[in-house]
C-alpha cells in the first residue's frame, strides 16, 4: 500500500505537469472551428498539420512572413557556442579553484557565487555599455553568444569546482610528480573523469540559453533574435482572429530542442549533479 500509494502520488503529479503540454499538443493539431466549438481537453477530429507548416514558414513575426524557422536556427546558432564556450572555462575554472589553489582562491569562488543569485535585470546596463564599446551591440554573434557566456560562467565553475572536490589530490600529485603540467593533468587526467558534470552543465547551459527571453529582446535586433523573442512577436503580430492553434504549434516547435536533450540526456543530468553532492 505505501508503495501504490507514491505510485499514485507521483503519477498524478506527472499528470498535473503534463496537462499544459497535451493542451499545447492537441490545439495544434486542431482546426479553428474545432478550438472554438469543442472542450479545451477534447481530441481533434483529424489531424491538421496547417498550423505546424504556418508557424514554420509562413506566420507573420515581425516584418518578415517567413515564420520561426530562421529564428529557430539562430538559437542554435547562439547556444552552441555559448554552450561549449562557458562549459570550457568553467572546467578550468573548477580545476583551477580545487587542484592549482593560490591565495585568494576562495575569494574568487565567493565572488563568482554571487554570480549565481543575481538576476538577469542587474547585468542588462553593463552588458549594454560593454557591447557598446566593442562595437558589437544588436549582433547574434559575437554580442548575444558573450551574453550568455559571462553570466553562465558563475554556474559552470559552481558545478565543475563542486564535481572536482571529489577527486583526490593524490592523483593530481602524482601526475605532477611525474612530470605533468597543467593543461596536461587537465586533459590527460581531469577531463576523461569529468563526463557526467560535463553532460550536467552541457544541458543546463543548454535550457537557460534556448529558453531565455530577456537577453534576446534586450541585445539582438529584429533580424538576429531568438525563437524565443519570434514566439513572442509572433503572438503580438496578430490583427484579425487569433490562431491559437498557430500559436500552440510555434511554441512546439520551440520546446523541442529542450525536449529532445532531456529525454537522451536525463539520466546523465541525474547521474552527474549527484557525483560531487557529497563532498561538494
Amino acid at each position: 500500500m505505501r508503495r501504490l500509494s507514491i505510485y499514485l502520488i507521483l503519477g498524478t503529479a506527472a499528470l498535473f505537469f503534463l496537462l499544459p503540454l497535451y493542451i499545447m499538443l492537441v490545439t495544434s493539431f486542431k482546426t479553428m472551428p474545432e478550438i472554438y466549438n469543442d472542450g479545451i481537453l477534447a481530441l481533434p477530429h483529424h489531424l491538421d498539420l496547417y498550423a505546424w507548416h504556418h508557424a514554420w514558414s509562413g506566420a507573420t513575426i515581425g516584418a518578415s512572413d517567413q515564420g520561426i524557422h530562421p529564428f529557430f536556427f539562430n538559437s542554435f546558432e547562439l547556444v552552441i557556442p555559448a554552450v561549449i564556450i562557458s562549459t570550457a572555462i568553467g572546467a578550468i575554472n573548477g580545476y583551477v579553484l580545487t587542484h592549482w589553489r593560490f591565495r585568494g582562491a576562495n575569494i574568487i569562488f565567493y565572488l563568482l557565487l554571487l554570480g549565481t543569485v543575481f538576476p538577469f535585470q542587474i547585468i542588462l546596463l553593463p552588458m549594454a555599455w560593454v557591447q557598446g564599446q566593442l562595437h558589437i551591440a544588436g549582433t547574434l554573434i559575437p554580442g548575444l553568444v558573450m551574453v550568455h557566456i559571462i553570466y553562465g560562467l558563475a554556474f559552470t565553475t559552481l558545478f565543475f569546482r563542486n564535481y572536482y572536490v571529489s577527486i583526490p589530490h593524490d592523483l593530481v600529485r602524482a601526475a605532477r610528480v611525474d612530470g605533468a603540467g597543467f593543461f596536461r593533468i587537465f586533459w590527460r587526467v581531469m577531463l576523461p573523469l569529468s563526463t557526467p558534470i560535463i553532460m550536467v552543465t552541457a544541458i543546463w547551459q543548454f535550457t537557460m540559453i534556448w529558453n531565455n527571453f530577456l537577453f534576446g529582446v534586450v541585445f539582438t535586433n529584429s533580424d538576429q533574435q531568438p525563437v524565443t523573442v519570434a514566439i513572442n512577436d509572433l503572438v503580438d503580430t496578430v490583427t484579425s482572429v487569433h490562431m491559437w492553434n498557430v500559436d500552440m504549434a510555434a511554441a512546439l516547435i520551440a520546446a523541442i530542442p529542450t525536449l529532445v536533450v532531456y529525454l537522451l540526456a536525463g539520466k546523465y543530468f541525474v547521474r552527474g549533479l549527484t557525483g560531487g553532492a557529497v563532498k561538494g
